[in-house]
């Protein structure tokens, strides 16, 4: 039992860290990627579209446009090749999972920015 509980205080040191975020919430996540013996942090930036599972399995899409096409990127929210991840906006939506965001362009594809 030491064991997991253990684990389970390391996890949790681990959640501190991570901002409050939503489905249309612009956000920078730095990922890192090892390419032989070096590592690197790569930026994505782009759109969530749903956040989904509970507690270390949760899981979070992130959309962004490359050139013309939707690139969707799948992250486990607490991978230990997330470095951070930055919230840039937060979107006003009225929906949990956004997925009509994929039939859309141009400016229709805009999603209104909350107010405080």
């Amino acid at each position: 039992m030491d064991l997991i509980q253990f684990v389970d205080q390391e996890f949790a040191a681990e959640t501190a860290e991570l901002p409050k975020f939503g489905a249309g919430d612009t956000v920078t996540v730095s990922y890192k990627i090892r390419e032989g013996s070096k590592e690197r942090i790569q930026n994505y930036r782009g759109v969530v579209i749903q956040v989904r599972g509970r507690e270390k399995t949760k899981t979070f899409t992130v959309r962004k446009m490359s050139g013309n096409i939707g690139v969707e990127r799948i992250f486990p929210l607490y991978s230990p090749f997330i470095d951070k991840i930055e919230v840039n906006k937060h979107g006003k939506v009225r929906r949990k999972r956004i997925f009509y965001l994929r039939e859309l362009t141009g400016k229709k594809a805009r999603i209104k920015e909350k107010r405080y």
